[in-house]
């Protein structure tokens, strides 16, 4: 896909977590939990680890195999969970997510892949605490 159609199929905030898309890869050792949606086969797999330590978001990383609204959405999460406390929630529904980034209403079941992805790893998180 060339700038032109970036330019003209998205937003200017997807093309910019698209294009450099911040929090990329994973994490290992203890505190880290991990949560995966989707089907690559599919088209859309997604995937956070976070590193939780006193029931607070320290870091999150996220690999993804999705469209450039799925990625750049993931990337957004990512980056706006870290200091948060643990929660079964992304920080804003997947509605305000798809308004915020101008995804279309046919890419709404992969919002709800981000959103799935994103509670399976910090569910993790919590029932670890407990």
């Amino acid at each position: 896909m060339n700038g032109d159609e970036l330019t003209r199929r998205y937003s200017e905030l997807t093309r910019r977590y698209f294009e450099s898309p911040g929090n990329v890869g994973e994490l290992s050792g203890a505190g880290v939990f991990r949560g995966a949606a989707g089907n690559r086969e599919l088209g859309t797999w997604v995937q956070f680890d976070l590193r939780a330590e006193s029931g607070t978001v320290r870091a999150v990383r996220f690999l993804a195999f999705a469209c450039p609204h799925t990625i750049a959405v993931s990337a957004w999460v990512a980056e706006q969970t870290v200091g948060r406390a643990v929660t079964s929630v992304l920080p804003e529904s997947v509605q305000d997510l798809r308004d915020r980034f101008a995804v279309p209403i046919e890419k709404m079941g992969r919002l709800l892949i981000v959103e799935d992805a994103w509670l399976a790893a910090a569910v993790a998180a919590i029932d670890y605490r407990r």
